[in-house]
């Protein structure tokens, strides 16, 4: 199984070479607890800088609203590591981690998931999930504490991604229920529009937009990610679209998704959230999904197009952060 619910490398040396054993040592006993945190996986919490580059250039230093800041970032590592975690609990349990991320698939190796590497075991990982959703809640009450605006909208989004972000493949499975892809993209507009209404008290078109293209990052790698683990998640009945579609038919869906990506971009100034030179700053952006698209669809070396997907959407934050700049002053 794969969580995709950050993006980080995809590629990683195979278990020999990154030192792992099947046994359980000592010492390996903090990597191992940060492994289902996935401290390198920084693509949701990108969502920071997006926000902060939407706010006036004379909030953007407020201690309010940086003492805001901070406690959201802290409270979406730790429920992104909670939801990380009880998904490697899930996939160690089905057997899906073994089949995708084992000694047949050095790729993606078995030194990211420490419960079928015996790194960890799983009473250990589901103690860590739970003490870091713990941790994540209280670091988004405190969010909603000093935070200069409490919009009811923001606050019920936020206390619902609360609840059902850890719920990936825990509890609900949402999951397992299908529309992960929404699911993905739901998680990436809650940790972008709620924060800006926190901060703002309000929620704009062009947050709303941003939010939007924001939330499809993820998805344009968790597709990818999905297309090469279809064997092991159709074995344990997972209703991704990979598994779902036939292969044209997932080329076709990914497609789309990027298409739908640049039907956001160039919509916006139409609608006139925001000028009408925004889509020409997404033109590196676009070029580098058509990469992916070949790499990856056209090709068929899916994790080099999750890599790219990886890099596309770290573009897509840098573009957006500088459009933001330029259009709200610099200072």
């Amino acid at each position: 199984m794969t969580s995709e619910l950050s993006t980080g490398t995809a590629t990683e040396p195979p278990p020999q070479e990154a030192g792992v054993r099947t046994g359980r040592r000592p010492g390996a006993r903090l990597p191992a607890y940060l492994r289902p945190a996935r401290p390198g996986m920084v693509g949701h919490y990108l969502s920071l800088a997006v926000v902060w580059s939407l706010l006036p250039a004379s909030q953007r230093l407020d201690g309010a609203s940086l003492a805001t800041l901070l406690a959201f970032l802290l409270g979406e590592v730790c429920l992104v590591a909670a939801a990380v975690a009880f998904d490697d609990v899930t996939g160690y349990r089905d057997g899906s981690d073994a089949a995708n991320h084992g000694p047949d698939a050095p790729a993606r190796a078995l030194a990211r998931k420490p419960l079928p590497a015996g790194t960890l075991t799983e009473a250990a990982a589901v103690r860590f999930a739970w003490c870091a959703l713990v941790a994540g809640c209280l670091c988004w009450t405190a969010a909603l504490v000093w935070a200069p605006h409490r919009p009811w909208w923001a606050v019920l989004v936020l206390v619902a991604a609360a609840v059902v972000v850890p719920q990936y493949s825990w509890g609900l499975r949402l999951g397992y229920r299908g529309f992960q892809e929404v699911f993905l993209a739901v998680v990436g507009w809650a940790f972008v529009l709620p924060l800006f209404g926190l901060l703002t008290g309000e929620a704009t078109g062009l947050a709303a937009v941003e939010a939007f293209l924001f939330g499809l990052g993820p998805v344009l790698v968790g597709v990818y990610s999905d297309t090469h683990d279809v064997e092991g998640d159709r074995a344990v009945g997972r209703p991704v679209a990979a598994c779902l579609l036939s292969l044209n038919g997932n080329r076709r869906f990914i497609g789309a998704l990027s298409v739908l990506e640049t039907t956001a971009i160039v919509t916006a100034p139409l609608l006139g959230f925001c000028p009408w030179w925004f889509p020409l700053a997404f033109v590196p952006l676009k070029a580098t999904r058509v990469l992916q698209f070949t790499v990856g669809m056209v090709r068929g070396d899916v994790l080099r197009g999750r890599l790219i997907g990886i890099r596309a959407h770290r573009i897509l934050v840098v573009t957006l952060v500088a459009v933001n700049l330029a259009m709200t002053g610099l200072a």
